[in-house]
């Protein structure tokens, strides 16, 4: 048996070998979009395992991505990490052939750590006007997304940009430990939904687990050759990733409420 977080030994080639330059002509379920190659051979893992929706990782910068790659994709997951949305989806009871989009934005800008409150903005690494983008030309009917609690400000944009498209949209605040784990990890998951009318009935979950229905304003290690680059990427890999059985939860409740 293989865990979802443990990678196997040999990964699920790409059609050009590895950076995955064009997307192939072959119609997949799901599209992966992952800069970090250590985080893109997992996902190819996962892949092969069946552990998350079959498809293809993309390992180009989501700057190089345009909606023309992403034509006869079901299901398109930017900042993939190691497949955490995808497998949320899946304990949530969400079919791999459900449209849907999801998006963990590199929380870096944003994060307790960021001295420059003032320049967070203007950082490369705040990446949602890129994703924005792609919502803007693919119209998905639901976007999934999460970031770490001191990004309240940017959920604001976030919230602005997907309803200025038409959408709906909900958010929560839900830590680790809400799922049991030993550990409090708090963080905003946020939906927008394009099929949705008027207020997001997920309010009654949030209010259920202390989070916000409609956010304004809230503030077995593997061995390789190249052991320490290897375990340096594993523990990007871990540090970027999502809880995903809290990603279910949120992902349950609004599959409940629309």
């Amino acid at each position: 048996a293989v865990s979802f977080y443990r990678p196997i030994a040999h990964g699920r080639p790409t059609p050009s070998g590895g950076d995955c330059g064009a997307i192939s002509d072959a119609v997949m379920t799901a599209y992966y979009n992952e800069i970090e190659p250590y985080a893109a051979e997992w996902l190819r893992n996962l892949i092969k395992a069946g552990l998350i929706a079959d498809g293809e990782v993309d390992t180009r910068s989501i700057v190089d991505v345009q909606a023309d790659d992403l034509r006869g994709f079901t299901q398109c997951h930017f900042f993939a990490g190691i497949g955490g949305w995808s497998y949320a989806l899946r304990l949530a009871g969400w079919p791999d052939d459900r449209p849907v989009w999801t998006g963990s934005c590199p929380c870096q800008p944003f994060s307790s750590c960021h001295n420059h409150t003032a320049k967070r903005y203007a950082d490369d690494r705040n990446l949602w006007p890129v994703w924005a983008r792609l919502i803007t030309a693919s119209t998905p009917r639901a976007v999934f997304g999460e970031q770490v609690v001191d990004a309240g400000d940017w959920v604001d944009v976030v919230c602005n940009d997907l309803e200025a498209l038409g959408y709906e949209f909900g958010a929560s605040v839900l830590p680790a430990c809400c799922v049991g784990s030993d550990h409090a990890r708090p963080r905003i998951f946020f939906v927008g939904d394009s099929h949705m009318h008027g207020e997001p009935s997920i309010a009654r979950h949030a209010k259920e687990v202390g989070g916000v229905p409609r956010h304004r304003g809230i503030k077995q290690e593997l061995a390789f050759e190249d052991g320490l680059s290897r375990r340096v990427g594993a523990m990007r890999a871990y540090g970027n990733a999502i809880v995903p059985q809290v990603a279910a939860e949120f992902i349950s409740a609004f599959m409940e409420a629309a």
